[in-house]
């Protein structure tokens, strides 16, 4: 096979440890294998970048083995190319033998130009998309509180979701608090209701009758608590993603001129796929299959592993040949 580098290293990326292999091919065509294993403290990864450039390497590889590559690679991406290859892709190569090491293996298939590399967008869109993702499991974790609140008032026969349309609405959570602090005059819970829903007081009279006991109190404060905090978190998310967004005004404009996409998707576009789009051959790479556990034609199915997210494929379908996203 063509040797398309003469002094490359692999990676094999663990919790604690780092076993890096170099492997130089000489005019002659002789192969040799040098392997050093690191700790993976800052100091550590510093003295496995010096010893990288002291050994001549001029390019290296590594897995994305869970969030353990990141450090790694925020440090080795400073002095050299490094490609990350997704596991999934490892594996599917055929010709590993049995006692060669994560390392030798990832050297070996990176000197040959086997290896497809993942797509790694530059550190300020990798620290936007850490936003964005954190903030979208803030937002369901708030899904998850609002949907707790109200199987309590369920359990207390309390029926305003019968009557308002969102029960978390600036109405409905006066009614609720009202409900917390013991208020047991139904008509005033009720007259607590603003705009289009004071037309529904009757009914609201009806709904708000239950039977709340201390121990609901308890669980709506407590509930009724984590939700405010949630809502100060994202609130929080959103002014550190604006202030990250706003070098890129023009970019985040244009993307709000595609209907459906408002600001919230173009921001996650953003950080998911970032700026330059050279890096893809085309944009068909961004259209997959929907997700599915069995195709309807019964054929089994490969799960793709992608950022934390598994996608089923059917196995008559070629895997995607674009850049699988880190």
């Amino acid at each position: 096979m063509d040797v398309l580098h003469t002094c490359c290293a692999g990676l094999g990326v663990h919790k604690r440890t780092v076993v890096a292999t170099v492997r130089r091919v000489d005019p002659a065509g002789k192969v040799s294998r040098t392997t050093k294993t690191f700790a993976t403290m800052t100091c550590d990864l510093l003295d496995l970048s010096d010893w990288l450039a002291g050994q001549g390497v001029t390019i290296l590889a590594m897995e994305s083995t869970g969030s353990y590559w990141k450090p790694v690679f925020n440090i080795l991406e400073l002095s050299f190319p490094v490609v990350l290859v997704s596991a999934h892709h490892i594996k599917q190569l055929p010709g590993r033998k049995t006692d060669v090491k994560d390392s030798e293996w990832i050297a070996q298939l990176l000197q040959h130009g086997l290896l497809r590399p993942s797509f790694v967008p530059p550190r300020a869109t990798r620290d936007l998309r850490d936003l964005t993702r954190q903030r979208t499991q803030l937002i369901r974790e708030k899904t998850g509180v609002a949907n707790r609140i109200q199987k309590v008032l369920e359990d207390a026969n309390v029926k305003l979701a019968s009557v308002a349309s969102n029960v978390l609405g600036v109405s409905g959570r006066e009614m609720i608090e009202a409900i917390i602090r013991g208020e047991y005059d139904l008509m005033k819970v009720a007259e607590l209701a603003r705009r289009r829903l004071r037309s529904k007081i009757p009914q609201l009279r009806q709904a708000l009758r239950g039977a709340v006991t201390d121990h609901h109190r308890f669980l709506l404060r407590s509930h009724m608590d984590h939700l405010a905090h949630l809502e100060r978190l994202i609130g929080r998310y959103d002014d550190r993603i604006d202030e990250a967004l706003h070098p890129f005004g023009e970019e985040v404009r244009r993307l709000l001129t595609i209907p459906g996409v408002a600001q919230r998707v173009a921001e996650v576009v953003l950080a998911e796929i970032g700026l330059d789009m050279s890096r893809f051959p085309t944009a068909a790479i961004w259209r997959r299959p929907p997700a599915t556990v069995r195709p309807a034609s019964g054929m089994p199915s490969q799960v793709v592993q992608s950022a934390g997210s598994h996608q089923a494929w059917p196995s008559s379908t070629p895997l995607p040949s674009h850049p699988t996203a880190a």
